[in-house]
């Protein structure tokens, strides 16, 4: 009975250790991978074509504002403004009739003076890697920065790299560790999970459905057509642009190497 208890022991003494191995492995794997990807300062983040901004949901259980979901749509809405992305893919959970992130953030986005053509909705971004999956093979995004939170962002770039995108995190605000100690948390075990479905499981996205195209611009695929040249304008202002657009352009009769006149 002793040599039993013995050996169980030791039995499990060598799969705690495994599991720590492992679970240090994935998550140096994964920081190793994405942190040089990764702009804690959102003004130093670079300029992307699309900004994805993964869901949350709106409220605690306890009751209040989730403040993850608040500094998301913050970081968003100001680098929509400050010209750092071009459009905003908008993704979260809608799995009922009574529950719909993308709606939501939608409505507090606009209320933040985000324009709706500034904003496509993704309806079916049920997880990190269900939402990347789905701007990739969905919405045909391919150069893109990811609007989350500094704990999240390992996972998401690392997702995103293997997916084959051309991947950025800007993180939001931050927030101590301890602050957010049980998301960090939760995290080293969701990196695992994450290794272990891309490269054992081959995981698949629960639902793809058929292709939505962004407002990019034909003559330079993969940019997005700013809002100023989607929304219709007012005829006065412009003709107003059109009159200052000849007025800038170089006369036909100068040589084709003159430059812009200054005015």
């Amino acid at each position: 009975m002793a040599g039993l208890l013995k050996g169980m022991a030791i039995v499990g003494a060598m799969a705690l250790v495994l599991v720590v191995v492992v679970t240090v492995s994935a998550n140096y794997w994964v920081w190793r991978k994405t942190h040089a990807s990764i702009t804690l300062e959102s003004g130093q983040c670079v300029h992307e074509p699309v900004g994805l901004v993964f869901g949350t949901s709106y409220g605690l259980r306890g009751g209040g504002e989730n403040p993850w979901y608040r500094a998301r749509l913050d970081l968003a809405a100001s680098l929509w403004k400050s010209g750092q992305v071009d459009h905003l893919l908008v993704s979260g959970d809608n799995h009922t009739r009574y529950y719909n992130e993308p709606i939501r953030m939608w409505r507090d986005l606009r209320r933040q003076q985000i324009p709706d053509a500034a904003m496509t909705l993704d309806y079916a971004g049920f997880s990190t890697f269900d939402t990347l999956a789905r701007s990739r093979d969905v919405f045909g995004v391919s150069s893109v920065t990811l609007v989350s939170q500094r704990w999240h962002l390992p996972r998401a770039v690392f997702i995103a790299r293997y997916l084959g995108l051309d991947a950025r995190g800007c993180a939001t605000r931050e927030r101590s560790m301890f602050d957010d100690r049980w998301m960090w948390a939760r995290e080293v075990l969701a990196r695992v999970q994450i290794v272990m479905d891309l490269y054992l499981f081959d995981r698949r996205p629960y639902f793809l459905g058929p292709g939505i195209v962004l407002p990019t611009d034909s003559g330079d695929p993969g940019s997005i057509i700013p809002v100023y040249r989607r929304v219709p304008m007012p005829l006065p202002v412009e003709h107003a642009l059109e009159d200052l657009r000849d007025t800038l352009e170089p006369r036909r009769s100068e040589s084709p190497t003159q430059g812009w006149r200054v005015l």
